[in-house]
């Protein structure tokens, strides 16, 4: 499984370097960055309590990107995403690598509609600072879907991004409860508000 998931990441760096050596008409290349309003998964206090929903915070991202094609493209992404979501006054914090591998279609003029696998590697999980370590999976898949603004080099798009499996991390100890079995679904559910620049 580790080989599989170092090949996936290889793949979309490699994806993402080639487009800036071998640039064509409609393909492009460059950095983005922006915000998530995100909720980290439902909290379980002991294996038999009622799931409590997050409240969504703001988070961020930034990373590169890179564009095969003009009407129909394909649009690899590598980002680096922050996130944080509260349970009664205690914080969980994400941090992973993003590998959004995205088909978009042009609809009307500079506007796009777009969708596609994100590959996901946690890099980071934290409970009120409680360092997390035994998380179901740290490589998981998700889906996103979204709409697009490209004018020129400079484009804003607006996605919703969701984990498609439930990926837990379970610990004890935490400041809410001593009940064994404590737990968090790690899956994503989020908008992301991108600003891009191809460069």
């Amino acid at each position: 499984m580790k080989n599989l998931k170092n090949s996936a990441l290889f793949a979309v760096i490699l994806a993402l370097f080639s487009l800036n050596a071998t640039a064509q008409k409609g393909s492009a290349f460059g950095i983005k960055g922006g915000l998530n309003y995100s909720g980290n998964g439902d909290y379980f206090e002991s294996i038999s309590a009622n799931a409590q929903n997050p409240d969504r915070n703001i988070g961020y991202h930034v990373g590169v990107f890179g564009k095969i094609g003009n009407r129909i493209y394909f649009r690899p992404e590598l980002v680096y995403t922050a996130t944080k979501s509260d349970y009664d006054n205690n914080e969980f914090n994400v941090k992973k690598i993003d590998a959004p591998l995205l088909l978009g279609l042009k609809v009307l003029g500079p506007v796009s509609v777009f969708g596609g696998p994100s590959l996901q590697y946690l890099l980071d999980t934290e409970f009120d600072g409680i360092t997390i370590n035994n998380v179901e999976d740290d490589f998981s898949v998700g889906l996103n879907f979204g709409i697009g603004l490209n004018l020129d080099k400079v484009g804003i798009d607006l996605r919703y991004e969701r984990g498609f499996n439930n990926n837990e991390a379970n610990f004890i100890n935490t400041n809410i409860s001593a009940n064994a079995g404590s737990r968090i679904d790690t899956r994503p559910d989020q908008l992301i508000l991108s600003l891009s620049i191809a460069l």
